[in-house]
C-alpha cells in the first residue's frame, strides 16, 4: 500500500469518515471533521502504525489542516 493510502486510510479510521479519502483538500478542523481529541488519536496512530513520531507541541493546525497537508508533512518526517 502506498504511504499516502496509509495516512489517509488511518485519517478516516481516527475521523470515523470516509470523505477525506474522497476530498484530500477538505478542512478538516472547519469542517469539524477533526478536534482537538481526534488529534491525540491522529498522532498515536501515526506513531503505531507508521512508526512516525510526532510531538504535540510540533502540531500546528495550519500545517495539518487538511489530508493532503497531513499526508506531505508525515513524507517529511519520515
Amino acid at each position: 500500500m502506498e504511504f499516502k493510502d496509509q495516512v489517509l486510510n488511518i485519517i478516516a479510521e481516527v475521523c470515523q469518515d470516509d470523505i477525506v479519502k474522497e476530498d484530500p483538500q477538505i478542512e478538516l478542523f472547519e469542517e469539524g471533521i477533526l478536534d482537538s481529541f481526534g488529534v491525540v488519536n491522529l498522532l498515536l496512530e501515526f506513531e503505531e502504525q507508521l512508526g512516525i513520531t510526532i510531538p504535540i507541541s510540533d502540531f500546528d493546525r495550519d500545517e495539518w489542516n487538511t489530508p493532503h497537508l497531513i499526508i506531505k508533512k508525515l513524507d517529511e518526517l519520515r
